[in-house]
């Protein structure tokens, strides 16, 4: 149960501390980055307490946390070489989706260590 309820405590101290002056929108994008959790409904059972999720589940292998660390980078990139201001643009949810993902896939790693 804790393991759950970091995914919603995490999310929201990462938007409270680095995204202040938006952390309401923030936290509900990097929230947004469970459904990757969607995954699940393929494994057989879909819920095992003692299953690692990291590299069983589609969306948490490693090619995919590849490109999620990609979404979370190149917005930071482009950023840099634009213009680019506001939650809503794009380049700056990919960003939030991006963080969100790996704050999920990191969550996840531990259970796998523990």
């Amino acid at each position: 149960m804790l393991h759950i309820a970091l995914h919603f405590l995490i999310p929201l101290l990462v938007a409270l501390t680095f995204y202040r002056r938006r952390w309401r929108n923030t936290s509900l994008i990097l929230v947004a980055t469970m459904l990757v959790d969607a995954d699940h409904l393929l494994a057989d059972p879909i819920y095992d307490p003692e299953r690692c999720s990291i590299g069983f589940h589609p969306l948490h292998t490693v090619p995919a946390i590849v490109i999620y660390l990609l979404l979370f980078v190149l917005p930071l990139i482009v950023g840099r070489n634009s213009r680019v201001t506001g939650l809503t643009h794009p380049v700056n949810v990919l960003h939030l989706v991006g963080l969100g993902l790996l704050i999920h896939m990191a969550l996840d790693g531990i259970d796998c260590v523990a």
